[in-house]
């Protein structure tokens, strides 16, 4: 059975990536709806809370950077 923080924090990304994918579907952004593809899934993949806080951080920057560079 997962632990509590670990369920919290997935859902606190999950919950990111809905509403970064529900807005790039809507607006056509292809980071956007890259980043909330991203968050849906890799919470699968890790187990430790503070490498999935670091690795949603690191996505929301990267797409970001990409929207600054004219994506």
């Amino acid at each position: 059975m997962p632990e509590p923080g670990w369920l919290i924090a997935s859902l606190f990304v999950g919950s990111i990536g809905y509403v970064a994918f529900v807005y790039g579907k809507r607006q056509r952004r292809v980071p956007h709806l890259a980043l909330g593809i991203a968050l849906f899934f890799f919470p699968y993949f890790v187990d430790s809370v503070p490498l999935m806080l670091l690795i949603t951080a690191l996505l929301c920057l990267a797409a970001w950077g990409a929207v600054k560079l004219g994506w």
